[in-house]
């Protein structure tokens, strides 16, 4: 933890805040960063003008010793060696690089797996492992360097900031507006490992958090101006699908009349699914490696990994705009000694298609739900893949847990749809999940008009949150997306070999808004302090009825989640060991942060509870002598 740390604050001195000339935004996704901006001098764009939020082209090695600008800079990191050569890593602003983030780390994914580090951001929500300690490339050699998903995270964003830096020197990334977007499903902890990362790379402390599938429509609301008025009136409700590169989300905002004007109210969003279009290209590399074993050329692991690599180029050209009926893909041939040669197959448009649309959007029943397979006792570390990679069926599930109390529906139906991520640049994706719409309900959903450019989508979007957040544009009310609950356990008598009940008492709604806090109604709660102990938490996405103060004696399992528990030792004047009564008041920060304060009655006692996974900020501050 301390050398992650120490990593970490290596990130230079702060310049004097100044004012801001720029608002930002910038999408830091699974696979790829985009960086997207907006000057607050300017008038907000009309409708469909493409002056609106501009895409930074970013700086970055696409070959040894070769820089080029994109706008897309991949989500990938390089881990050079020695035989990489003096100057080959190096970009305008930095000498003697060890490492690659961008284009020629996103190649070298498919020459040298072992050395690149990939999907980092699905590690971040991960909380099976250290997320603070160097575990990635994942399974690497014990000769490779490794780095934390943090530090990994950091990187990119460093890069972002950099390339920003030197194309507006006057205008330094720290001291603009800036929002920086995460999955709607990411858990409290994910979030706060994504703001560490955020501020050591140099971006501002005033810096805040967006969900992507919400910054998704604000770059199709910019792109209509005033016209989304008349796409929609009070009572729609608007279903955002975002599949990335690593995962789906799922958000749903209702349409409501206020005061005579329209609203945006951001009403439910769905679990974390760890499915994409990493999901897609492995298909493929599976597809790949059969036709090559039947041709007597069975792939060592390592060849695997490069081979899952190389289809994802394949993928893209296969599924883009007038397409190549055939994509050939290539891995590093192995002998006993050297490299022998390139191992090459030929993928066919019309398989891969077929492949990839009934493997990840079948036609299926709205009563259909995802397969849950029986877990092996023994499990290899690594990212938790869904089981089930029908991205229909999970849509099944999320539309029928959020369906309306009132009537018989299964389901709760949608309006319009709204399609986000790279995943959707493919058409058949599209043509398919609005096909599966229609089958469900007897007035099928209506795609929303105007959002086309879907890998820039979301940092545009950011962008234009970023100018709401000053005042200049709509924004979309939501407040928290799932409500939080504390375990208590209950006082009952101890049996052998039975844990005592655990209660779950609602310390914050569901909808409560950024920037609010509240002081949670219930009796006093005892709480341990000067010896370790664990604190257990708690959501929901469905229990929205659920006011700060209600004690759930029985739930089950579909109803709440427990995310990461939290163990430390609060520091207190009291004999080790101690219960001391306390009530509890509850903040939500302006990046989502959930703060629990445990406040002891008639004293200036109170000790901060985090969602947060640092073990220096787990505790807080013990006995801080503040009145409330």
């Amino acid at each position: 933890m301390a050398k992650a740390r120490t990593e970490l604050a290596a990130s230079g001195q702060r310049t004097p805040k100044a004012a801001s000339t720029y608002a930002v935004g910038i999408d830091l996704g699974t696979t790829h960063c985009v960086l997207a901006y907006h000057a607050l001098g300017e008038q907000e764009p009309p409708a469909g003008d493409a002056g609106g939020p501009k895409v930074l082209a970013i700086p970055q090695l696409v070959a040894p010793a070769t820089v080029e600008s994109r706008p897309l800079l991949p989500s990938f990191l390089y881990l050079g060696t020695e035989q990489d050569g003096a100057g080959t890593l190096d970009l305008p602003w930095a000498r003697r690089r060890q490492f690659a983030v961008g284009e020629l780390a996103r190649k070298q994914a498919a020459d040298v797996p072992a050395r690149t580090v990939v999907a980092a951001k699905s590690w971040l929500c991960h909380s099976a492992v250290d997320r603070q300690q160097p575990i990635l490339p994942w399974n690497a050699p014990e000769d490779v360097p490794r780095i934390s998903p943090v530090a990994a995270s950091q990187r990119y964003l460093e890069h972002l900031a950099d390339a920003w830096n030197r194309a507006f020197p006057q205008a330094p990334l720290e001291r603009q507006h800036v929002v920086l977007t995460v999955p709607a499903s990411f858990d409290a902890s994910a979030r706060e490992l994504t703001r560490e990362a955020a501020l050591a790379a140099g971006l501002p402390e005033s810096l805040v958090l967006l969900e992507e599938p919400q910054a998704a429509l604000y770059a199709w609301l910019a792109d209509r101006g005033d016209r989304w008025r008349r796409d929609v009136q009070p009572g729609d409700v608007l279903l955002v699908c975002d599949v990335g590169g690593g995962t789906t989300d799922f958000t749903l905002i209702r349409v409501a009349e206020q005061q005579g004007e329209l609203v945006l109210e951001r009403v439910a969003v769905g679990n974390h699914l760890l499915v994409g279009g990493d999901n897609m290209d492995l298909a493929l590399a599976h597809m790949a490696a059969e036709l090559l074993a039947g041709r007597g050329h069975p792939l060592d692991p390592w060849q695997s990994v490069a081979l899952w690599h190389a289809c994802r180029a394949a993928k893209e050209n296969l599924l883009a705009e007038g397409a190549p009926a055939r994509q050939p893909v290539s891995v590093l041939g192995r002998g006993s000694r050297l490299i022998k040669g390139t191992l090459s197959v030929e993928l066919e448009r019309g398989r891969v298609e077929e492949l990839l649309l009934e493997g990840f959007f079948p036609r299926c029943d709205l009563g259909e739900r995802p397969a849950r397979r029986r877990a092996s006792g023994f499990l290899e570390l690594g990212l938790p893949f869904e089981p089930d990679t029908a991205i229909t069926r999970h849509l099944a599930a999320f539309l029928a847990a959020h369906a309306p109390d009132q009537g018989t529906a299964a389901a709760l139906r949608p309006t319009h749809v709204l399609f986000s991520g790279g995943v959707f640049q493919a058409e058949p994706f599209r043509r398919r999940l609005l096909d599966v719409l229609a089958s469900w309900f007897e007035q099928p959903p209506v795609l929303l008009p105007g959002l086309h450019d879907l890998h820039h989508a979301v940092a545009r979007g950011a962008a234009m949150y970023a100018l709401a957040k000053q005042g200049r544009g709509i924004r979309i009310r939501g407040g928290t997306a799932r409500a939080y609950y504390v375990g208590i356990e209950a006082a009952a008598p101890a049996v052998p070999g039975v844990a005592r009940p655990l209660r779950a008492l609602c310390v914050v709604p569901f909808g409560m808004e950024e920037g609010t806090s509240l002081d949670v109604p219930s009796a006093e709660i005892g709480l341990v302090v000067g010896e370790p102990v664990q604190f257990r938490f708690f959501s929901s996405a469905v229990r929205k009825e659920d006011p700060a103060g209600k004690l759930l004696t029985h739930y089950s399992g579909d109803e709440l989640t427990e995310t990461a528990p939290l163990e430390t030792t609060l520091v207190s004047t009291d004999p080790p060991g101690s219960c001391v009564p306390v009530r509890f008041h509850s903040a939500i920060s302006e990046l989502g942060m959930l703060e629990l304060w445990c406040v002891r009655p008639g004293t200036n006692e109170r000790w901060k509870l985090e969602f947060s996974v640092r073990e220096a900020d787990a505790a807080g501050e013990a006995c801080r002598p503040e009145s409330r």
